[in-house]
């Protein structure tokens, strides 16, 4: 195999039940230019068993198997074996519309000095992919530091693609964190003058798993603040607290939490900076009416309003 122009990095830990989707949604990509390193981080379901199983049928794929070492350990050591000149990470439960790759090609092909791309995200149901309940926003501009802190515009590491060079030039993923680890590589891209864009158009469908590691609300909120407090001044990081704390509050409400915990966070993030919490009046409203009525209904409910 000649050296391909993308390498999908997939770790994967007890995957089993949409890892062939996940899978086919890269095989199904309409640019053929690239190999993919699925590397199983110590699972004890059938993952393994069905990554060699589908890698039988495609060449493209390759299988790593090893203990289990954490996600950021796992990519690392995909990027570190990989071929590509631009990385793209997977995670094992969230899916690329067709375009995905073809449309980063283009981007990059454009504007080579462009050093990591995103696109636009659904946020979608676990078992109803076909309605997604809201999008990602993308900035019209390369990402500030401030914007990566707050808010984050990439979301998750299935979204991002990054040259491999820059990549293994920075370190790769802060390997002692398992959360905003994606948050703090951008961050130190950005800040060692690197240019990341958005493509305005939806390209990732992002499983809103109530049993996913980012529904750990209390280690998304330390692995922040440790980001945070690294690359924001006191003044902005109140605004930024804000924000994030907005946006947890209605993670906690997509992921049938506690009531009183969506409105705990928005209660804190109003306190850190309530200008920064309604600076987009929409989203800030919402979030604290549905965290306060939250409070008023069963989590089956709030899962089918809010998810």
């Amino acid at each position: 195999m000649t050296q391909p122009y993308f390498s999908v990095i997939m770790p994967v830990y007890n995957a089993q039940n949409h890892l062939r989707e996940t899978v086919q949604s890269v095989l199904d990509q309409s640019c053929t230019d690239f190999e993919m390193i699925m590397i199983d981080d110590g699972s004890n379901d059938n993952s393994l068993a069905i990554m060699l199983d589908m890698a039988n049928h495609d060449d493209r794929l390759k299988v790593i198997s090893k203990n289990n070492q954490g996600v950021s350990k796992t990519r690392n050591m995909g990027a570190e074996i990989a071929k590509g000149a631009f990385l793209a990470f997977l995670d094992a439960d969230d899916l690329w519309r067709s375009q995905k790759l073809a449309m980063h090609y283009a981007l990059h092909h454009r504007n080579p000095s462009i050093d990591a791309s995103y696109a636009q995200i659904a946020f979608v149901e676990t078992d109803n992919i076909e309605s997604p309940k809201t999008y990602s926003t993308v900035l019209d501009q390369p990402l500030t530091i401030n914007e990566i802190v707050a808010e984050n515009p990439v979301c998750t590491t299935s979204n991002l693609v990054v040259s491999r060079a820059i990549f293994l030039s920075l370190g790769g993923f802060d390997e002692a964190m398992s959360h905003a680890e994606d948050q703090e590589l951008l961050a130190r891209m950005v800040d060692d003058g690197h240019i990341v864009r958005g493509i305005d158009t939806y390209l990732v469908d992002y499983r809103l798993s109530p049993d996913g590691l980012s529904v750990n609300l209390p280690a998304m909120y330390d692995g922040w603040k440790t980001l945070a407090h690294q690359y924001s001044t006191s003044e902005d990081l109140k605004y930024a607290e804000a924000i994030f704390l907005r946006y947890l509050s209605r993670r906690a409400l997509r992921s049938g939490a506690p009531s009183k915990v969506a409105l705990q966070y928005a209660i804190k993030g109003l306190s850190s900076d309530s200008h920064a919490f309604f600076k987009d009046k929409k989203r800030g409203w919402l979030t604290l009416i549905s965290a306060s009525v939250g409070m008023l209904l069963p989590r089956s409910t709030r899962l089918h309003i809010f998810a």
